[in-house]
């Protein structure tokens, strides 16, 4: 049986380039041709809907970049497009990215109408200092305003990003962003470190006065304090969530589901046959929106096979809290679960990695905190 299938919609343009972002997104400038790359993305769904079959979407998730940028009628020809082209499940979760300087009061409702039900809101923080040395465009007071209007249009399940461990942080600095958050009443909130990506501005330039290592382990423990007080389970290294509404086109992702891609720079996975392959899209818009009307294009595809499939499985389902069980290991990579023993045995030794007489396998409190040594406990060069 295949695994469940959804699909990610890539938006490739920002008001401008944040120095921490590492993702496929570009400078909109005076006038992005946005009409033109939705006829690129309607363009490259009739590809993808002949790879789909006749598998069912079980979510869709609109990211960037900032889909915001791009206008509710707008979003509303892609989601009716999707429609047009492939069977997609009733109550299907539709998230789109949304930043707060992008979106006016009047804009969600017609997100709403276009047929978003979730939103993911890119606070990052409220402090409008750090909101500047951050680079983003908005003011803690635009995030509020964003969130409210949402909410009067009828969202009733937003996710918001926050990051923490930020140029001069200290917990107390992290907590008052997450109390903000949590006065919001979100069903979900993102909550992750500050990483220096390579080919990032920050990379190449680090900001003064990042919290040591003893002071990012003391944010995360006074957070994760404060948000299960607030009755937020967290179910994946930076996912919380209230109420059970855990992000199922993440979890999909973490469970090593398959996905499709449309976009600049998209990736997708799927099975097709019991073989698992890998492809992506062009990353540049304009290339992209060039190959997508190219009846000849064909997206650059990969096989993953061997322990490359044991590292690209172990690599998301160890984000989860709860880890995984041994039968989806194998419905996932057509491979039996013995597979995992000498792998795992590295992991187990060092207290990073448990598993039970049923077949769970979970990362340890330990492996949770150095979950980039579990993982490359899988890398197949590690053996």
């Amino acid at each position: 049986m295949n695994p469940p299938l959804s699909l990610y919609l890539h938006f490739p343009w920002c008001v401008r380039k944040c120095p921490y972002c590492d993702f496929n997104s570009h400078r909109a400038g005076d006038a992005a041709p946005t009409d033109r790359y939705v006829d690129a993305l309607l363009a490259d769904l009739d590809r993808e809907s002949r790879r789909a079959g006749d598998r069912v979407i079980e979510t869709i998730f609109l990211g960037g970049g900032t889909p915001s940028l791009f206008t509710p009628d707008e979003i509303g020809r892609v989601i009716a497009g999707v429609r047009a082209r492939f069977e997609v499940a009733p109550g299907a979760e539709i998230t789109m990215e949304a930043n707060p300087g992008t979106v006016d009061c009047g804009a969600p409702a017609g997100y709403r109408a276009a047929g978003v039900n979730r939103l993911s809101v890119g606070a990052q923080s409220f402090d409008d200092a750090m909101l500047e040395r951050l680079g983003r465009i908005h003011r803690g007071e635009d995030i509020v305003r964003a969130v409210e209007a949402a909410r009067a249009a009828g969202f009733d399940n937003m996710n918001l990003d926050l990051m923490h461990a930020l140029p001069g942080q200290d917990a107390a600095g992290a907590e008052a962003d997450l109390r903000q958050a949590l006065a919001l009443e979100p069903a979900h909130i993102s909550w992750y470190q500050l990483t220096l990506e390579p080919n990032t501005v920050f990379h190449a330039r680090p900001p003064e006065n990042l919290p040591d290592e003893d002071a990012c382990a003391e944010i995360q423990s006074a957070g994760s304090r404060l948000l299960l007080a607030a009755g937020f389970e967290q179910y994946e290294v930076s996912a919380w969530a209230s109420g059970g509404r855990r992000s199922r086109h993440n979890m999909n992702y973490w469970q090593f589901g398959d996905y499709l891609a449309a976009g600049a720079g998209a990736h997708g996975k799927i099975t097709q046959g019991g073989i698992v392959r890998r492809y992506r899209k062009p990353a540049h818009p304009a290339e992209f929106m060039r190959s997508a009307v190219d009846p000849a294009f064909e997206a650059a595809c990969d096989s993953v096979s061997g322990p490359d499939l044991v590292f690209e499985f172990m690599l998301n389902v160890l984000r989860l809290t709860e880890g995984f069980n041994e039968t989806l290991f194998e419905a996932r990579t057509g491979l039996p679960a013995s597979t995992l023993s000498g792998r795992a045995a590295g992991a187990i030794r060092r207290g990073l990695l448990e598993r039970t007489s049923s077949g769970d396998w979970r990362p340890t409190a330990l492996g949770r905190r150095f979950l980039d040594d579990l993982q490359a406990e899988f890398l197949p060069q590690a053996r």
